[in-house]
């Protein structure tokens, strides 16, 4: 039986007001730009982030001043980051193959993998210049084969984002507008006059960018409905307390509501943990220190369990974006977890690294979607289309009188007619359409 010497106070999904609030300001923003185009884009950049330049979208020669402002060894490390990224995900195209078969002579399907026309990358900036969405949503689709991608980034304190241009153009992107919030993700999903339409949006924000994707879902694809960042540590006696302490509050440090879990096989193991989580976050001199201890106070949860089964277990109830192994055996958990957005196994493998620089990507699911699906991939930006081609008169005939049986079963007799159609022509039935 699980015992919990920590429990979660807070509810990750807000209040209900707050939440139909978001719904309310998004959907009228979306429906301003749908109508208004530019000039509601620049209405709500001017209100939301005191930003109403010229053109949003950036120039060649403003892109090449922008990345000459930013450290050598910012730009250096920005590569070598997107050369992981651009392995990792290359072997992952790789693996999607066309292929066509012959089921029975004169029958062949077949399946190609086309990528999406154009797509929408959304950079967030707010609390942090995230640099390594831009590696994970624009290196991944350029690599699928996306033609077209436009990248949007807000500015921050009215300034532009060196770091982040200069990420999302050794990326990739073919145009880069500094325009942040609801109104990029409503631009790039209806078009405007300035801004392309584009058919499918990928990369996090905050919770009024989440629901402008919810709203826009449909009307163009999207990567994930994304929550809170989420991390679970499975822990056995051997695991050192202090590592556990630095990599939850590493995680929780991404927000207020930052579900922060620990399971573990050892009482000692929890309680150390809890107390070196305490000292890290009172004591030390980390600048998130405030905001990663009002998530670990109302979202950190510390559970002890009677073995590691029980702890696989409810580590797969969990269903966690991120899942961190500190067992003797780490690898034992891809035998026996399958709800994980991404796993990292053993002490020297950390959640940071997948979030900033390992190759995976970062773009997971949330809320306990990994019940149902994975992450952002190539796969994502790709289109799995099917083919079909009878070429043989007697495969067609029986076809046709397995179709007409098969319909008729299901009382669709118009389907029924046009298997009837290719018995009569190929193989000599009776048919008479019209009676």
């Amino acid at each position: 039986m699980p015992q919990y010497v920590k429990k979660s106070t807070g509810s990750a999904a807000g209040s209900t007001a707050a939440q139909e609030s978001v719904t309310a300001t998004v959907k009228s923003v979306i429906s301003d730009i749908r109508l208004n185009g530019d000039a509601a884009v620049r209405t709500y950049s001017e209100k939301f982030d005191k930003w109403s330049p010229a053109s949003f979208k950036l120039s060649q020669s403003e892109i090449e001043e922008i990345i000459a402002t930013v450290p050598e060894q910012t730009l250096k490390d920005i590569k070598e980051v997107q050369a992981n990224v651009r392995a990792f995900a290359q072997a992952q195209r790789e693996s999607l193959k066309d292929f066509e078969i012959e089921i029975r002579p004169g029958v062949h399907l077949g399946q190609k993998n086309i990528p999406i026309n154009a797509v929408g990358a959304y950079i967030p900036g707010g609390r942090y210049p995230l640099l390594a969405s831009a590696h994970m949503t624009i290196v991944t689709a350029k690599v699928a084969g996306v033609p077209n991608v436009i990248a949007c980034t807000p500015p921050i304190a009215s300034q532009i984002p060196s770091a982040t241009v200069a990420a999302m153009h050794f990326a990739g992107a073919d145009n880069i507008y500094i325009l942040g919030g609801v109104q990029a993700v409503a631009a790039m999903a209806v078009g405007t006059e300035s801004i392309p339409k584009v058919d499918f949006i990928a990369g996090p924000g905050n919770a009024y960018v989440a629901d402008a994707k919810r709203q826009l879902f449909g009307e163009v694809g999207i990567d994930l409905f994304a929550g809170p960042t989420e991390i679970l540590i499975v822990a056995d006696e051997a695991a050192d307390p202090f590592a556990i302490a630095t990599d939850l509050v590493s995680q929780a440090e991404h927000g207020p509501d930052t579900p922060a879990v620990l399971i573990t096989t050892s009482s000692s193991v929890g309680q150390k943990s809890i107390e070196y989580v305490n000292q890290l976050l009172e004591k030390s001199n980390l600048s998130t220190a405030a905001l990663a201890k009002t998530s670990w106070d109302a979202f950190g949860e510390v559970v002890v369990v009677e073995s590691l089964d029980e702890a696989w277990k409810l580590a797969d109830e969990y269903a966690s974006e991120h899942v961190q192994i500190f067992t003797k055996e780490p690898r034992e958990a891809l035998r026996e977890m399958s709800n994980y957005g991404a796993l990292f196994l053993g002490e020297r493998t950390c959640v940071s690294f997948g979030d900033k620089v390992i190759g995976t990507n970062h773009v997971l699911p949330t809320r306990k979607a990994s019940r149902y699906t994975g992450g952002l991939w190539v796969g994502k930006y790709l289109r799995t289309v099917t083919y079909q081609e009878v070429s043989d008169e007697k495969a067609s005939g029986e076809l046709g009188r397995l179709c007409g049986r098969a319909a008729r079963a299901e009382l669709f007799e118009g389907h029924a007619r046009s298997g009837d159609l290719r018995a009569n022509r190929y193989l000599g039935d009776k048919f008479e359409w019209i009676q």
